[in-house]
Formats: structure tokens, sequence, C-alpha cells
């Protein structure tokens, strides 16, 4: 058995389980994609509250600051997955499988087409993740080639423009590397994520994990999880249509 991931919270504040971070990051996303997606649309959604230094505040940054806890809790889901998994393989099948059944979704949510090679979902950036995640461990006795892999795995996110680029790439790296050094991979996290600093709010119910699978267990509940993406992008996409944003 893998050695427990290491948190910040003494034990008594250990809450949350897999399940329970499954759903503030399923939760989360959502309410980044409507904001970006639908709402942001609205210009009563962008007037001003009060500004902080320089940067205005209103409803869309509000929201969109709730949205950016999602990738990286995704990301330590995927790390804490594949050290747990008992089938790598189908866990990195599966990843593959949704990066590719998820885009045309993706495209037709964001740029109101089937096709839109300028950008690629969020599930390449897990699964080039995970490929990153097999060099680290299976490749540890030929560093040559391990880091051939590692980089070139970052380029290909940039290349291929996925969500989070090869910034989140990095993440998931660190989020595994440093999985038994809770304040190492809380700061340098922020660090890689700082292009989007609100994401590292993220690190905060990460760090209240207790490292419990919770109530989402079997495949008929991972399959909901995995397909929530896809389904809510369609969702997303017919509403856009409906509203004419």
């Amino acid at each position: 058995m893998p050695e427990p991931t290491a948190v910040l919270a003494p034990e008594r504040y250990r809450l949350l389980s897999g399940s329970a971070l499954k759903v503030i990051a399923v939760i989360t996303m959502l309410v980044d994609h409507v904001t970006a997606l639908i709402i942001g649309f609205y210009p009563e959604f962008n007037e001003v509250l009060f500004t902080v230094n320089t940067t205005d505040v209103h409803w869309r940054f509000i929201l969109r600051t709730v949205g950016r806890l999602a990738f990286p809790i995704f990301c330590f889901l995927l790390v804490e997955g594949f050290v747990h998994t008992r089938n790598r393989k189908s866990y990195g099948r599966n990843l593959a499988l949704f990066a590719i059944a998820s885009e045309v979704p993706f495209d037709l949510a964001r740029s109101l087409k089937p096709w839109d090679p300028t950008y690629q979902n969020v599930f390449f950036t897990l699964f080039i993740g995970y490929l990153g995640l097999c060099a680290l461990e299976y490749l540890s006795d030929r560093l040559a080639l391990q880091t051939v892999c590692v980089v070139g795995l970052a380029i290909l996110s940039s290349v291929l423009l996925c969500d989070y680029g090869a910034s989140g790439y990095a993440l998931i790296l660190i989020l595994y590397l440093l999985r038994q050094h809770a304040v190492a991979k809380a700061a340098l996290g922020c660090c890689v994520t700082s292009a989007t600093w609100r994401a590292g709010l993220a690190f905060i119910p990460i760090n209240l994990y207790n490292g419990t699978r919770g109530f989402i267990k079997g495949p008929v509940l991972k399959f909901v999880f995995y397909a929530f993406y896809p389904v809510h992008m369609l969702i997303l996409w017919q509403v856009r249509l409906q509203l004419g944003v």
C-alpha cells in the first residue's frame, strides 16, 4: 500500500474524502463554465462592486474565482487515482477515451463549432499528465529517457494548446513528486498556478483530505463522474444557442 498523502490540516480537521473533493471539483467547474460561457456576457455581472489595488471586483470575477478551484483539485485526484488504482492501463484508457469524447462537446460549448483546434479540453491535459506520471515511475532507472519523455510531454501539452497547458501538466507532476511534502507541494503548486493565482485557493480543500475514497465507488458512479464533463458541455451549448450568447 502506498503511503498516505501528506496534508497540512491536523487529523481532526481532515473532513474531506476523495468523493467530497470530486463533488467540490465538479461544482466549482460548473460555476466556472456557466460564468465564462453564459452569465459573463451579461453587463450586470461585469459591473464593478469594488476595487482592490488595481483589480476590479465584480460578480464575474467572484464566480470565476470560485471556478478556479476545480482544476488543481482534479489534478490532485488524478494523482491519487494513479497511485491507488489497481489497473493503471484502464485508468489511462478512460482518460484518453473521455478526452476524445469530450472534444466536440467542449468545442460546441466554447466556440459554437463542432471542431475548434485552437484549444483542447482538460481531459487531454489530465491524460498527458497521466503519461508524465507513467514516465516518472516506470522510467526511474533510465534517467535520460525519463527526462526526454517528461520534457516532451510538457512541449506536447503546449503544442496541442491543452487547457492550462504546460503549467497544468507541471502541476500534476509536482503533486505527484511532493505527495509526502505538504508545505512544498502547496507552495510550488501555488507558484505554478500563479498565472491564474486564484487557483491556489484549491489547496485549502486539498489540505483537508483524509485519504479515504468516500461514497463514489463502483463503475457506475465512476462513469457518471467522468461523463459529467461532456454532458454538461452539451447542455451549456444548447443554453447558449437558446439565449443567443
